[in-house]
């Protein structure tokens, strides 16, 4: 892994809100009444929803990455939860989850720690009240898998 080069304060922002952006798709596709893959859910968001173009290429990196590589996140992700089931935890929480685990495991130019730091700011927006110090746990576990392979 290469040490990434420092963003721009104006591309952190971006991330950051790319990655809400990132989380609601993600919500509208696992809703019931959606039909389709993550990128038809972003086509359907992007045509009712005006997303800023500065953004539109890091979340379709992440849905690209999440969609392409779903079964392998969600086995980490199975792996990490101790007396849960993935499919038990709430919408918001599993996307989230999802959202770093995909950083940490996909984005070499992402450190590890700020897909964590991110995706507990997307819990405290988004999750519930317990869901921050969760997702830190759960990611927190990941890293050090991710760690580990990287030896």
């Amino acid at each position: 892994m290469t040490e990434a080069e420092p963003l721009g304060h104006a591309e952190r922002i971006d991330r950051t809100r790319a990655r809400a952006w990132a989380l609601q798709i993600h919500y509208r596709w696992e809703s019931a009444s959606f039909d389709g893959t993550l990128r038809d859910a972003l086509v359907d968001t992007t045509a009712t929803r005006r997303v800023s173009p500065r953004r539109l290429p890091y979340i379709r990196r992440l849905l690209s990455s999440m969609e392409e590589n779903l079964s392998e996140i969600d086995a980490y992700l199975r792996a990490a939860l101790d007396n849960w089931r993935l499919e038990r935890l709430g919408t918001m929480d599993r996307a989230v989850l999802r959202i770093g685990a995909v950083e940490i495991f996909y984005f070499d130019d992402v450190p590890p720690k700020v897909s964590i730091q991110e995706a507990i700011r997307l819990a405290e927006a988004y999750g519930g009240p317990d869901s921050p110090r969760f997702v830190n746990g759960v990611l927190d576990a990941l890293f050090k898998v991710h760690r580990e392979q990287a030896k």
